[in-house]
């Protein structure tokens, strides 16, 4: 889910009966938008993106290319503002201009949180192969395997399901069913999300490790190609006049 998840908790906390429609949502994001770019990219640069996570370093250098870097940054710039808001909010509070209405003030109070942030994303450029084994390790279990697991032990008595605020949906009206799929999904995320997963990315991030470097001006770009020397026997340049 990426980006989409402090969406989530924002939407949750304020109306939490709509947080399923908001969750959908984030998953069809996902499936249109998201997961066809990286297809695409992983059919094309599959053996090479498993010793380089900046898979616009692989790219030839085009119009496309450039265009494809620049919305990402947009992209990046969006993000980062609108996935910090939950963080923001809290801080706002603890300092006590959380209720203000002067925008400034509460743009500067924003700065401690936004100033070691970006320092950190400069200082840390491999965040890739890092976010790639706690999503792994860590993702799994936050986002599938407790909440599915948390629902099987809410609703185990026949009173909790009488009561549920909840009802199974439409297309699948049993309790024994919605079970079964929560099992299924615990099942299949602790297999292949955490399991092999798990051992990827930290087999991915073991083998990227030698080209981790702090303050990267380009990180795993390939290196520049070196000049040709001059050829045994072609002239030499003619020195210059004075």
């Amino acid at each position: 889910m990426g980006a989409q998840d402090q969406g989530e908790i924002m939407h949750a906390m304020w109306k939490p009966r709509k947080f399923k429609y908001i969750y959908l949502a984030a998953t069809l994001y996902v499936f249109t938008l998201t997961l066809p770019s990286a297809a695409a990219v992983y059919w094309a640069f599959g053996d090479e993106l498993l010793t380089h996570s900046n898979a616009f370093s692989l790219l030839p250098r085009s119009g496309w290319r450039d265009a494809a870097v620049i919305l990402m940054l947009i992209h990046q710039f969006i993000t980062f503002g609108f996935a910090c808001t939950p963080l923001y909010f809290v801080w706002e509070k603890v300092i006590g201009v959380h209720d203000t209405r002067r925008v400034l003030l509460r743009a500067l109070a924003r700065l401690p949180i936004v100033v070691p942030i970006w320092f950190l994303a400069i200082v840390f450029p491999f965040f890739g192969p890092i976010n790639s084994a706690v999503g792994a390790l860590l993702v799994s279990f936050t986002v599938y395997i407790i909440p599915a697991v948390a629902h099987m032990l809410t609703y185990r008595s026949v009173s909790a399901r009488l009561n549920a605020a909840e009802k199974p949906p439409f297309f699948l009206p049993s309790w024994t069913g919605v079970f079964a799929v929560n099992a299924f999904v615990v099942a299949w995320v602790l297999v292949v999300g955490f399991g092999l997963g798990g051992w990827a990315s930290v087999a991915n991030f073991v083998k990227q490790i030698d080209t981790f470097g702090l303050f990267a001006k380009c990180y795993q770009c390939p290196p520049k190609a070196p000049h040709a020397p001059a050829a045994a026997g072609a002239p030499l340049p003619a020195p210059p006049h004075h």
